[in-house]
């Protein structure tokens, strides 16, 4: 390496030393020059080539590095340019997302709250309605209680056919009657149990009392109108009798 820097030298004192020479001396030693370095060369091995190669290899990579500097620069800007605007359309999503969680809520509620408003109101115009069906049920309910209570004179005179028609006429009325109490049934409205069991004044009202033997205080032991509920809910008090243990009977 130090013989090649040193040709070098001696080739550029040369040229050097004779610069103000004529133009044909200065081509004889631009030859000579070119072919000692050329029998220079020639006589270098393959290591010391590869050195040289090196050398000459310097500025071009020096270059290369530089440029790969400057790309890594221009690459990591880009990165982070991405990764704000990744932040930011995270933070636009999540925003949406939040939006659309609470109208989803107030929309429920919303939902829910109409649909409580709709079943009220629907309760509402149902329930006079039903209570008139009842009233319906608790007449028909009578009139055949009092169609076999009594015979009347007249049925006297022609017993067979007068009776028969009786039977039919309770026959009839007890089909409306159980038809109403089915069409009752299919939405929900079924009557109380009050008889045998303590009175309730929740389900109830107590129309009098009487001293009734083996019947214990508080007892009701006659249902004068029957009570119903409408989905577990009390749509008509039943009226009843309660049992005394001592005392005079009272109407309440």
């Amino acid at each position: 390496m130090d013989a090649a820097v040193e040709a070098v030298a001696g080739a550029a004192a040369l040229h050097a030393q004779h610069a103000e020479t004529s133009g044909g001396m200065a081509s004889a030693i631009k030859e000579r020059l070119r072919q000692r370095f050329a029998a220079y060369l020639d006589g270098l091995d393959e290591q010391e080539l590869e050195a040289v190669a090196g050398t000459a290899k310097v500025p071009n990579e020096a270059s290369d590095l530089a440029s790969v500097f400057v790309e890594l620069a221009a690459l990591r800007i880009e990165v982070r340019t991405q990764s704000r605007l990744l932040k930011e359309a995270l933070d636009q999503f999540r925003s949406v997302f939040d939006t659309l969680q609470i109208s989803h809520a107030a929309m429920d509620q919303e939902l829910k709250r109409a649909r409580a408003e709709t079943q009220e109101k629907h309760r509402e115009l149902l329930k006079p309605l039903l209570l008139d069906v009842i009233d319906v049920r608790d007449r028909l309910h009578a009139a055949i209680k009092s169609s076999g209570a009594r015979m009347r004179w007249y049925e006297g005179l022609f017993p067979g056919v007068l009776q028969d028609a009786r039977a039919s006429e309770r026959e009839g009325i007890g089909m409306i009657v159980r038809r109403l109490e089915r069409m009752l049934a299919e939405r929900r409205v079924v009557p109380t149990e009050t008889v045998g069991r303590a009175f309730d004044p929740r389900i109830a009202t107590a129309v009098a009392t009487v001293v009734r033997p083996g019947a214990a205080d508080g007892q009701v032991v006659e249902e004068l109108r029957p009570g119903f509920l409408w989905n577990d809910d009390l749509l008509r008090p039943a009226e009843v009798i309660v049992a005394k243990r001592d005392g005079k009977e009272d109407a309440i």
